[in-house]
């Protein structure tokens, strides 16, 4: 006995039409034969739930089957009745089937969606803090003017192939279901071209030079890449141009570090400086002064936070923070009276040559 088409499918009596499609469709994408190549039990469980999903997806056989059962549905279904519901793949399937087997599955021009472009754009660490507009010039292929991008010399027109017969694909079949393919001839357009534009000679674009203006925003990262839709190479005739890809690299600053959003400056302050406490005045990128009190006593390598002197964040509001790393300055060489002021505060802090085996003090003693 054949076993029940809603059981075949894992579906209840009552399932929905689109309930139904998902069913078989996850069952027919499991046990398809290019999937599980030599597994005649999976060819077989392939028959059947194409033949349940024929039934069922059918209203008129399927309200027949669920009032008489297999037996009112005659020699028209049954084991062995073919491969009919494959009619129904590009629907079913829609792109899966696209990509396996080439493409062709739904009827109708077919369309040649233009290459996406990839470029680098060096930007400034100010132009990135500010947000800047940057002109970008460039080679790509643009719709050709003449023949209107259908690549057919003007005055003349598109004529239907022959060989799918306008409908851009070409059916054949495979063992025990039938499968289309991209038409070979006009490439799934559905049209061949009789006389070419002797301009872009069939190809419906050629080669110009463009000029667009590119917005930097504020806060954009080193290897930012931003999108500019429809801005890439123009499609064949007359199909949807690629988008255009620009990739952001920040040039190296003289002062500043970007660390994510913060930015590093390193000031140099003088030993009486660190020593005593002072305030300097730093440079920002917003060109403005700002200053920081440094506390006495700090030592080299200390690291002061601005808040909110950073970077502006890129996906949200606010900016980072400025990290002020102090370097304090050992002098290299220094005047006889210099030396002799040094040596009388090691004297008065009891940094007698004695207690330093070694460094700066040991070498103001090392002339006496």
């Amino acid at each position: 006995m054949p076993r029940d088409y809603y059981e075949l499918l894992g579906v209840p009596r009552n399932a929905t039409p689109d309930e139904i499609k998902q069913a078989f469709r996850r069952l027919a994408l499991k046990h398809h034969p290019d999937r599980n190549p030599g597994n005649k039990s999976s060819e077989e469980k392939f028959k059947e739930i194409n033949e349940a999903y024929e039934v069922l997806s059918d209203p008129q056989k399927r309200g027949t089957y669920d009032q008489f059962g297999h037996a009112g549905l005659g020699a028209g279904a049954g084991p062995g009745a073919g491969p009919a519901g494959f009619g129904d793949f590009g629907d079913v399937f829609g792109d899966f089937f696209e990509s396996v087997f080439g493409g062709g599955i739904r009827s109708g021009r077919r369309s040649h969606r233009g290459t996406d472009l990839h470029h680098g754009l060096e930007v400034s660490l100010e132009q990135a803090f500010h947000g800047t507009q940057i002109p970008l010039r460039f080679e790509r292929y643009e719709k050709c003017s003449p023949c209107g991008g259908l690549g057919a010399k003007p005055g003349t027109g598109l004529k239907r192939c022959s060989q799918c017969q306008g409908t851009g694909r070409i059916q054949y079949a495979q063992g025990f279901f039938s499968l289309a393919q991209t038409c070979p001839r006009c490439r799934g357009q559905g049209e061949i071209i009789e006389t070419p534009c002797p301009i872009c000679r069939g190809l419906g674009k050629n080669k110009q030079t463009v000029q667009l203006t590119l917005r930097v925003p504020a806060g954009v990262r080193d290897g930012t890449t931003l999108r500019i839709v429809g801005e890439g190479e123009a499609g064949e005739r007359n199909s949807p141009s690629g988008d255009l890809y620009v990739t952001v690299h920040l040039k190296p600053h003289t002062r500043f570090e970007r660390v994510d959003d913060d930015l590093v400056y390193q000031q140099r302050i003088s030993i009486p400086q660190a020593v005593l406490g002072c305030t300097v005045e730093l440079d920002s990128l917003n060109q403005e002064k700002t200053r920081i009190r440094i506390p006495q006593g700090t030592v080299h390598g200390t690291i002061l936070r601005i808040k909110d002197k950073g970077m502006p964040k890129l996906q949200s509001k606010g900016h980072g923070d400025m990290l002020i790393k102090l370097l304090v300055d050992i002098p290299k060489s220094l005047t006889s009276k210099q030396k002799e002021l040094f040596q009388e505060l090691a004297l008065s802090m009891d940094l007698s040559p004695e207690k330093q085996p070694d460094g700066f003090i040991r070498k103001l003693f090392k002339d006496q």
